[in-house]
């Protein structure tokens, strides 16, 4: 066992429900010194629940679109069994709105970085959060600070309509949808974007899921009808 290994708190909770990304945290932590005998994988609530309740955990990364609920039920509940709050929660998630990151960080977590970002950037945030930072996404954090300026001259009328239609989906949802309705497919959406392939099929999952559709062109159709696209 390498110096920084014995320094490194364990066990880590990884709390995903898709395998490519799983296997791409793993990667990153076995990067930072993690062994695979000191992670511990979760595709669900209820399977996160069963592994704090046999155990406490030392670090946390979880997702907050999960198949049987939503993330921050799980900090929540870190919280409650972590009575000297020494447990490190940093949320790993797609969703990238102002109200995702304030009830993930009032319910406990201790950073929060999006899916989207490249691998050199999840680990720093690890590493912030190992040595006692509270990790931000640049995108959240200019889109927080955006509001806080727009906030200062009120909207007209027609524009607060207009806002009430497009807050069902996230601007980088907004921004995947436009180039769907160009008919670009998944690669080159990711391309387009420099994100990964995966990153760009998780955020149009989420797009399925609030539009309450499960095909690219019902997709469209729906935004168009509500005035998003």
């Amino acid at each position: 066992m390498s110096e920084l290994e014995t320094i490194l708190p364990v066990p880590v909770l990884i709390v995903e429900d898709e395998g490519l990304i799983q296997e791409r945290l793993k990667n990153i932590l076995t990067e930072l010194g993690y062994s695979k005998e000191m992670l511990i994988f979760a595709k669900n609530l209820q399977q996160a629940f069963t592994e704090i309740e046999q155990q406490p955990v030392s670090l946390a990364l979880v997702d907050l679109g999960l198949p049987d609920g939503n993330g921050i039920e799980l900090i929540e509940k870190l919280r409650a069994l972590d009575s000297n709050a020494n447990a490190m929660i940093l949320v790993i998630s797609a969703w990238s709105t102002q109200e995702s990151l304030f009830s993930a960080i009032k319910a406990g977590a201790t950073g929060y970085v999006l899916k989207e970002r490249d691998d050199a950037e999840v680990l720093l945030s690890i590493r912030s959060i190992l040595r006692g930072g509270a990790p931000i996404d640049p995108f959240i954090a200019q889109e927080i600070l955006k509001q806080i300026s727009a906030a200062i001259i009120p909207p007209a009328d027609d524009q607060k309509i207009m806002d009430a239609d497009t807050e069902l989906l996230t601007s980088r949802e907004t921004e995947i949808l436009n180039l769907v309705a160009l008919g670009m497919s998944n690669r080159e959406i990711a391309e387009q974007l420099f994100v990964s392939k995966y990153t760009v099929e998780s955020h149009i999952k989420h797009i399925y899921r609030k539009l309450s559709v499960s095909k690219r062109t019902k997709a469209v159709s729906a935004a168009r009808s509500l005035g998003i696209l």
